[in-house]
């Protein structure tokens, strides 16, 4: 949630950095609201004051003996319209909070500009793009080939947009979790958490998929639940409503789970094989820090994910988003995008993003600095990595003419030391 006194002090560079996202907000009419509830905020204050000042004289009078009912009548009229200003106050804020919540973060001014895709910025590239001697094929008919994905009995127990992995297929989906969950708490200082899957609407308020993305959330019709479209949602509001003290920071935390998306499989677009499902695997990770470090704590990051990607051999590229593309809540992200031979092309892996204090003013976490000054702290996460597309890359860059996949070396041995999968 942005601050109200950024955008009263400042409405034309909110307003820039609006535009920037493809959002149009009516920032005139928010102010006309926030002015109105400053002014019947000073108007209450003034007849609390004066109340106070009739309590004083009606103490005085009742000590001399002297008579105080119009006094005492005034102050129960004055009583009523602090009562009706209150009101008047309560339900303007509902309104300014309700038109805040709808308002995305603003991008830094290094954000690209741009609306497509084409807009976003290459940053930085690692490994050499694979080559075959072959036409290689896309993953969906490589995972019929080894049997190890099976989309229409997917398709037959939950409808389009689901996978079931099968025989060493699921082995190396639980094996990529274990590995990244290893690897980055073993040696990119994270801890692991396990999270709910179920979270509360305020929940998801707190991070920013709601209200504003309603619609693109699974919620449960009985209770008032919803799936968890990413781990970043339960593992962010661990520590909503909370004050924590300024030596815990910064606070790194790492989870896998499920993760649940209604939006997955646009009409005519990527509805073949696995690149966007309704339910998939991934390992997130989340960081809590002070506002100062928090542009060095994104690059480190970043830099997390994009080691799990080294590890396995898989070439990928950063990107810096455009301000189009950016995420609702995100003031600057990067995307990992790796190439799939057989698809012929490139695949977001991970979005690691800064989010600042937009996020904490949701949620209400917070940090006691040095000086005892209570701040929001700046929260961070990236998927450190997304499954699904991390087995299309290996299936579609590491097979071979007969069928077959090498596995990368880093995740023989969460395989049981299978070096190859092959057909049966």
């Amino acid at each position: 949630m942005l601050d109200i006194q950024l955008i009263r002090n400042a409405p034309e560079n909110v307003k820039r950095g609006l535009a920037k996202k493809g959002s149009t907000v009516d920032i005139e009419g928010l102010l006309t609201l926030d002015a109105k509830r400053r002014e019947l905020i000073a108007s209450r204050d003034e007849l609390r004051r004066q109340r106070n000042q009739i309590s004083a004289e009606v103490g005085k009078k009742k000590q001399s003996g002297a008579d105080v009912d119009d006094l005492m009548l005034k102050s129960r009229q004055i009583g009523d319209e602090i009562k009706s200003r209150e009101a008047q106050i309560a339900e303007l804020n509902a309104t300014l909070e309700d038109k805040l919540l709808l308002i995305p973060n603003l991008p830094t001014e290094d954000v690209p500009e741009g609306t497509e895709s084409e807009n976003n910025r290459e940053v930085k590239r690692w490994g050499k793009l694979p080559r075959l001697n072959f036409e290689p094929l896309p993953h969906w008919e490589l995972g019929q080939v080894l049997d190890i994905l099976d989309l229409e009995r997917a398709s037959k127990i939950s409808g389009p947009g689901f996978v079931l992995f099968k025989g060493p297929g699921a082995r190396l989906v639980r094996a990529l979790v274990n590995f990244m969950l290893d690897v980055h708490t073993t040696e990119h200082g994270f801890t692991e958490v396990f999270p709910p899957f179920l979270v509360k609407r305020e929940t998801m308020v707190g991070t920013g998929q709601l209200p504003k993305f309603d619609e693109e959330m699974y919620a449960l019709r009985d209770d008032p639940l919803y799936l968890i479209p990413t781990a970043e949602v339960p593992v962010t509001n661990i520590f909503q409503d909370e004050v924590l003290p300024a030596g815990a920071l910064p606070v790194c935390l790492t989870a896998y789970t499920a993760c649940f998306r209604r939006e997955a499989g646009a009409a005519g677009r990527e509805t073949r094989g696995i690149y966007r499902v309704h339910q998939f695997d991934k390992v997130e990770l989340v960081k809590f820090t002070r506002p100062e470090r928090s542009w060095d704590e994104l690059e480190s990051l970043t830099l997390a994910a994009e080691d799990i990607l080294e590890r396995l051999g898989i070439a990928y590229r950063r990107m810096v988003l455009c301000g189009g593309e950016m995420s609702f809540a995100a003031a600057k992200c990067y995307d990992l995008e790796i190439y799939a031979l057989g698809c012929k092309r490139w695949l977001e892996v991970s979005s690691c993003s800064n989010f600042t204090d937009f996020q904490a003013r949701r949620a209400k976490i917070r940090f006691k600095d040095e000086t005892g000054q209570v701040r929001f702290v700046h929260t961070l996460n990236g998927s450190g990595l997304a499954v699904p597309r991390l087995v299309i890359a290996i299936l579609e860059n590491f097979q071979q003419r007969d069928g077959s996949v090498v596995l990368p070396e880093a995740i023989r041995p969460y395989m049981g030391g299978l070096e190859v999968i092959t057909p049966p």
